[in-house]
Order: structure tokens, then C-alpha cells, then sequence
């Protein structure tokens, strides 16, 4: 501000006193001797300008937000500064712009207040959140836990709690206490059981490991015994699923020498079987023409003669004996085809010629012949006498009986 505008707040004297009018009273602030009055009214304005500035400052801090303690502070220290400030200007105005800021700073510490309560109960809560977390992986099951990922969150649980204990607002004390033993427990509880599974499954992996080897020092001794010792090999493979796991790679290596061993009594059994196969083509041949032999009796309606046909051709398809391995499920479904074609040839005719069942037919033959013989009188009487509805009706019953006699084969 021009001096020419200052002056109504000061004046300087002969000697270079420079005095400042504070709220209707005029004081001494300082001397300028060696310059103009007009510098030494300029030097102590620019110092007005300055407590100004300071002012503007704190105003434009307490509405920004800033700490109300701190905006507290400044403002008393102003206040103490502008009490004898040795300066020339509006000096009263400024304490006016402090006494203002009062209520603004106690408007501004009651939010900060609510706000800095809220942000500990929320921050109180995220921690009670990481608790929970913890407590509830450390609750479960260790049996079934998923360790490495249960151990991955654990710790992600732990770096939350670093960054919210450094980042968020300090708890009370006893409440962090309380929290953070909580969530120590936890993890120790979690630490503890992932230990134990683990020990009890080495444990177990060292069990089946040994059991398992057994199993293939008895598998390498039916060697020896070639296709013979097949069965006991498969018991010791029964023994071998109930054995449980020796851990994957373990596992593997063992599957590995104890296949080997079973692979040992497959391959002598595959050779023998490869020189049967060779060595029964030949009767393999001889049971092909026989079954082209037999395969006729499959049209067959003589019953005697299929028969004996029948039985000559499974005498000598015995007396060929075995064929191919491969081969005597369709050999064989092919004859038990024939014969059951030929034994379904002497059941129709056993059913025809039962005695029982005769003589049942020949009965019940008797009794249409005298229904048939009646309905035909009384059908002769109806027609005299013209009566249509009798005469139809006789027809149709006569027709039914005349049908069932058929049927009992007469």
C-alpha cells in the first residue's frame, strides 16, 4: 500500500521516530534515522505487510482444513505478535481477522474431532476384520486345508496388518493389545497345525514307502515263477492300492520297479501265449470247418437227425482241442448258437408231443366239436324262422368256436 495511504496509521518525527495510531492510541514502533520520513513510513508498512500476509496465510489454512491445533497455535502466536508489532498500518483490523478465526477453529476442531473418531472406529475395524480373517483360517480343518494357499493368505493378512498399523490412526493402547494377540494367536495356531499335518504326512509317506517297497521285493521274487505267479502278483497289487501314498515322486519311482516286476510275468505269459497261439492255428482251422459243418442245423426241422448231427460234430470239436486265445469267445458263441437252435427244435416238439398237454387238447377239441354241432342246429332253426338278430348272433358265436378248435390243432 502507497505510504500516502499508510500515513493515516502513523507519522514520523524530526528525529526519525516512526509511531503507529493502535486502536486510538499512538505508540513508538521504531526510529528510521538515517532515511526520509517517507522510507521510514514505507519500512514499517512493508512489516504490516508481512503480519498481513501471516494473517491471509492462517485464514486461508483454517479453511483448508488444516489441524485445528496447529491453526490454534498460529493464531495465538499472531495474536501475541500484533499486541506491540512493530508495525504501521490497520493493526486492529488484523486482531479482528484472528478474533474471527476463533469460532472457525473451534467449528474446524469438532470436525476433525468426528473425523478423527471416525477414522479409529473404522480403523479399529479393519483391524477387527484382519482378526476375524485369521482366526477363521486358523479354525478350519487342517485336514482340509489347502496349505499353501492358507499360508499365502496368512501373510497377506500380515503385510495388511503392517500397512494399516503404520499407514492408519494409533489405536488404544489396550485395544491394539487385544487385537494384535488376537491376530498372533491366529497365525501361531495356523503355524502349529500346518507343522503337524505335515509331520503326521511324512509320517505316513514313510509308512507307505516301506510297505510299498515290500510289496516290490515280493513282486521281484515271483519272477522265477513266470505266468504262474500272475494271481499272487495281482493280490500284491491289491496290497499295493491299500498301501497309501508315499508322496508323488516317491510314488512314481515305486510304481515304476513294482510295474517292472509285474511287467516281468506278463511278458513270459505273452510268450508262451504267442507260441500257443502258433501252435493251436491249426486246430483253429479244423473247428472252422466244423462250425461250417454245423451251421445247416440252424435251418434244421428233423429234430432226430439234427441231433445226431449235432452230437458227432461236438465229439470231434473236443477231440480237436485248444485254439488261440483270441479266438475262443467267437468260435464258441458261434456253436452255443447251433446248439441252441437244435435244442429249441426238440423243445417245440416235447411241447407238441407232452401227453398232458394232449391230452388237454384233445378234451378241449371234444367240447368245440358239441358247441359247434348245437350252434349249427340252433343257427338252422334261426334262419326257418327268420329271426336276423339270432341268426348273427349264432354266426358270430359259431365262428369263435369254430376258430378256437383250430388253434387246439384239430
Amino acid at each position: 500500500m502507497a505510504v500516502n495511504e499508510k500515513t493515516a496509521f502513523g507519522r514520523v518525527d524530526e528525529t526519525g521516530t516512526v509511531y503507529v495510531t493502535d486502536d486510538g492510541t499512538e505508540r513508538v514502533v521504531g526510529q528510521y534515522p538515517d532515511g526520509t520520513a517517507d522510507e521510514a513510513l514505507a519500512y514499517f508498512t512493508r512489516k504490516y505487510d508481512d503480519l498481513e500476509g501471516q494473517v491471509r496465510l492462517v485464514e486461508q489454512r483454517a479453511r483448508s482444513g488444516a489441524p485445528a491445533a496447529d491453526v490454534a497455535k498460529t493464531v495465538a502466536s499472531l495474536r501475541q505478535t500484533l499486541t506491540d508489532a512493530a508495525a504501521v498500518g490497520d493493526l486492529p483490523a488484523l486482531r479482528a481477522r484472528l478474533d474471527a478465526l476463533g469460532g472457525t477453529v473451534e467449528k474446524l476442531t469438532e470436525e476433525q474431532q468426528a473425523e478423527a473418531k471416525a477414522a479409529l472406529e473404522a480403523a479399529i475395524a479393519e483391524r477387527e476384520a484382519i482378526v476375524v480373517e485369521a482366526e477363521a483360517l486358523a479354525a478350519k480343518d487342517p485336514q482340509s486345508v489347502q496349505w499353501k494357499q492358507a499360508s499365502t493368505q496368512m501373510e497377506a493378512l500380515f503385510t495388511r496388518w503392517k500397512d494399516h498399523q503404520q499407514s492408519g490412526p494409533r489405536l488404544p493402547k489396550k485395544q491394539a493389545d487385544d487385537l494384535w494377540k488376537r491376530f498372533r494367536t491366529a497365525r501361531g495356531t495356523l503355524d502349529s497345525n500346518r507343522r503337524a499335518f505335515f509331520a503326521a504326512l511324512d509320517a505316513e509317506h514313510k509308512g507307505a514307502k516301506q510297505a510299498k517297497q515290500a510289496l516290490i521285493a515280493k513282486a521281484e521274487a515271483l519272477a522265477p515263477q513266470g505266468p504262474a505267479g500272475i494271481p499272487a502278483y495281482r493280490r500284491l497289487l491289491d496290497d499295493w492300492k491299500a498301501a497309501g501314498r508315499a508322496g508323488k515322486k516317491v510314488d512314481d519311482a515305486l510304481w515304476a520297479a513294482f510295474k517292472a516286476a509285474g511287467d516281468v510275468l506278463y511278458q513270459a505269459k505273452a510268450e508262451i501265449d504267442a507260441r500257443e497261439n502258433e501252435e493251436f492255428q491249426g486246430n483253429l482251422e479244423q473247428k472252422l470247418a466244423l462250425l461250417s459243418e454245423a451251421e445247416p442245423l440252424l435251418g434244421a426241422t428233423d429234430r432226430v437227425v439234427a441231433r445226431n448231427t449235432l452230437t458227432n460234430i461236438q465229439r470231434r470239436w473236443d477231440a480237436i482241442g485248444k485254439v488261440p486265445r483270441d479266438q475262443v469267445r467267437p468260435i464258441e458263441d458261434r456253436l452255443r448258437k447251433i446248439e441252441q437252435a437244435v435244442k429249441a427244435l426238440e423243445e417245440a416238439h416235447w411241447e407238441k408231443s407232452n401227453p398232458e398237454k394232449k391230452a388237454r387238447s384233445e378234451g378241449l377239441a371234444s367240447q368245440l366239436h358239441d358247441a359247434i354241432a348245437q350252434l349249427e342246429a340252433e343257427l338252422a332253426e334261426a334262419k326257418k324262422a327268420k329271426n336276423e338278430k339270432k341268426v348273427a348272433e349264432l354266426t358270430e358265436a359259431l365262428e369263435a368256436r369254430r376258430a378256437w378248435l383250430a388253434a387246439v390243432g384239430d
